[in-house]
């Protein structure tokens, strides 16, 4: 068995870092793409390993001989490779296809040693790894049999985003027997060339091979093994932190993108907070209806969207505001304050962030609850201006019920005191009627701001909507001319402008959240070592009680040996605290399982 990388492109997307290097030179944590892989062929003892070569290829050339690869090299050089694409590279190397069996792969990849195992040890000759198709990948597919036959290529432009349900994407590592190069492959390679020219790609003659017998080459799909293709320095980026070899720096580098996860193969976020049972199919259909519109039509200005806002939540035009995602308005409506600025910790740090003269008040108990009246005693004791509540509070879930809250706020009333509540996760909670964005109760207490996350709530994270309301017209007045007449995009208006007919179902799908939390609670109670904290919100904060255990050893583990991501509160709680969302019962008890044998006495 030998293999033939093909490494004589430009990586012109690459930019800066492909100046002066070819491409697969381009470090990935500090190893050069080509390195990794010769390594990693060089520890199946392969007969050889061709390398054709062509922009910057003597420099390449010089690299690869200074590194202790015992496996022989052989070089092929493509003069006129700004001029041609990789069908002419394998080309070049047509003889040495027929001289015996081949692994064959592009430079660009980086892949876990268990990929090249698949296929070795796969006893079929023809093999054409495959991944299941995900957002994130681009490129050429392919449709499959029950039995892992080809039945055909989808080249770019027959891709049908309807149909990527049962689209493999090709990881561009093949293994092909001497026998199918010889009377298979190489015959029609030369012939394709001859015909249409040498600016193609070498999958074209697979396509053409599979059309006149699918069984030819067949596919081995991979489950769940990690690779990327890296193309641009964001490829580069994402392959990073997935193949640092240090975990936990993988699990910090991961949770500083906040957000994106989708990019990541197979990983499962149980750390950013949404609403699993919301919104409806129905709903996503809709949207998905009007997507050309909205893709190619401006949104409404700040007045318009008011009054959709106002419309979902029974509110006055004049009361409420509505922000690109509640960060935008967390950050203007800190702006504004001055003096003193009353936070509660741990919790949603950016409130923090925003504002500088802070009294903190910490709750001195393992559970770090408290009350309306624990509130009421500290600030008192220590006055400030300005105060935010967050309830139920993040990351422990700690909830003040009603009652409680309206009394803070007619004492906050007492101290001329600007109060805001964030009442992002309080439509989780068990209490009825729990919310404070009522016309009459904001009119009655113009001191009174009442934050929510639509994104948190309603389970539409990648549409980045919130709102800010208050009896206080002139704040919120000004606070619009503060942001962008246009800070939401067309996706965001038209969910506001559907949102209020699918209450029902948002109704519907609270109930089974509250049922699901609570089956999610009692099942993590169960494992030795964990102690969960009560919570009314979409997320369970835990505590690590075996003095052997710590979170992050914890975080580290659950991502790499289960692709599940969860929150590390360390640096937040000074103890061993994790935060879990709640998602559906599948993922749920995917992390429960992983939590058993983590924790395993």
């Amino acid at each position: 068995m030998q293999a033939v990388i093909l490494a004589a492109g430009m990586g012109k997307r690459l930019k800066h870092l492909t100046a002066n290097n070819t491409k697969c030179m381009v470090k990935v944590n500090g190893v050069p793409m080509i390195d990794r892989m010769l390594s990693q062929l060089d520890s199946h003892h392969l007969s050889r390993i061709i390398l054709v070569v062509g922009y910057e290829g003597e420099k390449l050339k010089d690299h690869v001989r200074s590194l202790s690869i015992e496996t022989p090299i052989i070089f092929i050089d493509n003069p006129v490779y700004d001029r041609t694409n990789n069908i002419y590279s394998l080309a070049l190397a047509r003889e040495n296809l027929c001289a015996e069996d081949t692994l064959l792969l592009e430079s660009d990849l980086i892949f876990e040693d268990s990929v090249l195992d698949l296929l070795l040890e796969d006893p079929r000759p023809n093999l054409a790894l495959v991944d299941k198709y995900e957002s994130w990948m681009d490129g050429t597919c392919v449709l499959l049999d029950e039995d892992d036959g080809i039945d055909s290529f989808v080249p770019k432009q027959s891709f049908r985003y309807d149909e990527i349900a049962s689209y493999y994407k090709t990881v561009n590592i093949y293994k092909f027997s001497r026998e199918f190069s010889q009377k298979q492959y190489v015959p029609f390679l030369e012939a394709y060339v001859k015909a249409l020219g040498e600016n193609e790609y070498y999958e074209q003659v697979l396509r053409v091979i599979t059309m006149l017998n699918h069984t030819s080459i067949r596919a081995r799909r991979l489950s769940g093994q990690r690779w990327y293709e890296i193309d641009d320095v964001q490829d580069l980026d994402i392959a990073e932190s997935i193949f640092t070899d240090n975990i936990s720096a993988r699990a910090a580098r991961l949770q500083a993108r906040f957000g994106g996860y989708w990019r990541y193969p197979g990983m499962l976020d149980f750390c950013y907070l949404v609403n699993p049972y919301f919104p409806p199919k129905r709903m996503s259909d809709e949207i998905k209806a009007s997507f050309e519109t909205l893709l190619t039509q401006y949104p409404s200005g700040m007045h318009i969207n008011s009054l959709l806002a106002a419309k979902d939540f029974g509110l006055a035009e004049r009361s409420i505001l509505v922000g690109n995602g509640a960060a935008e308005l967390i950050k203007s409506f800190m702006e504004r304050l001055t003096g003193k600025v009353g936070i509660i910790r741990p919790s949603f740090e950016e409130y923090g962030h925003r504002y500088e003269n802070q009294v903190e008040y910490r709750p001195e108990n393992p559970d770090f609850s408290y009350t309306a009246d624990d509130v009421i005693q500290f600030f008192s004791v220590h006055p400030v201006q300005n105060l935010v509540l967050i309830n139920p509070d993040n990351p422990s879930g700690n909830y003040i019920p009603k009652e409680g809250i309206l009394r803070i706020v007619s004492w906050a009333k007492t101290q001329t005191m600007t109060l805001l509540v964030d009442e992002s996760f309080v439509d989780f909670a068990d209490e009825e009627d729990s919310s404070l964005l009522h016309q009459t109760l904001l009119d009655r207490n113009p001191h009174l701001f009442v934050m929510k996350s639509i994104s948190k709530s309603y389970g539409v994270p990648g549409l980045r909507l919130g709102i800010l309301a208050s009896g206080d017209e002139t704040a919120i007045a000004e606070m619009k001319k503060d942001v962008s007449i246009w800070n939401i995009n067309s996706f965001a208006e038209f969910y506001l402008q559907i949102e209020e007919k699918y209450q029902s179902d948002y109704r519907a799908g609270l109930i089974r959240f509250r049922a699901e939390r609570a089956r999610f609670a009692a099942k993590l109670a169960e494992i030795p070592g964990l102690r969960v904290i009560p919570s009314q919100a979409n997320y369970l904060m835990v505590e690590l009680t075996k003095p052997e255990q710590k979170a992050k050893d914890l975080l580290a583990s659950l991502l790499a040996n289960y692709n599940l991501l969860v929150k590390e509160l360390t640096a937040k709680t000074g103890g061993q605290y994790l935060r879990f969302a709640v998602r559906d019962t599948n993922d749920n008890d995917r992390l429960l399982a992983a939590l058993r044998k983590e924790l395993a006495i």
